[in-house]
């Protein structure tokens, strides 16, 4: 908008705000542009649970090729998550943790999936 018709939109519409200063004005700006909005809040939440599906995958990787049983996800795997959590980041680990399915039969699914796609790769490269 032109500065003269600003002016003018600030003496008619905002008259309480004309003896105000450009600072004013500038952290007004800043927090209206810092401040929570619905499209950030649902971006936030679906990115989380994305990457909890994603840590689903990872370890379910890291438990098909370290070849030990996959009940070692919640043996060893949690608990170690869980104190990395409260230890180093003084988080509460229940809120992240039931993000990342690691039931025997999930973790059994995900490793089949991984092992369908690379069969495919193979198959459709040779």
């Amino acid at each position: 908008m032109k500065p003269s018709k600003l002016e003018d939109h600030l003496r008619k519409c905002h008259p309480d705000k004309t003896g105000k200063d450009f600072k004013y004005f500038q952290t007004l700006k800043e927090k209206l542009q810092k401040r929570c909005t619905v499209d950030s809040m649902f971006a936030l939440t679906s990115k989380r649970d994305n990457d909890g599906l994603r840590a689903s995958y990872n370890i379910s990787l890291l438990k098909a090729k370290s070849g030990k049983p996959h009940t070692i996800g919640e043996q060893i795997i949690l608990p170690a998550i869980e104190e990395v959590l409260k230890t180093v980041l003084h988080k509460s680990a229940y809120d992240i943790l039931k993000r990342i399915p690691l039931s025997n039969n999930t973790v059994q699914r995900r490793i089949d999936e991984m092992s369908y796609d690379v069969e495919n790769v193979l198959c459709n490269y040779m």
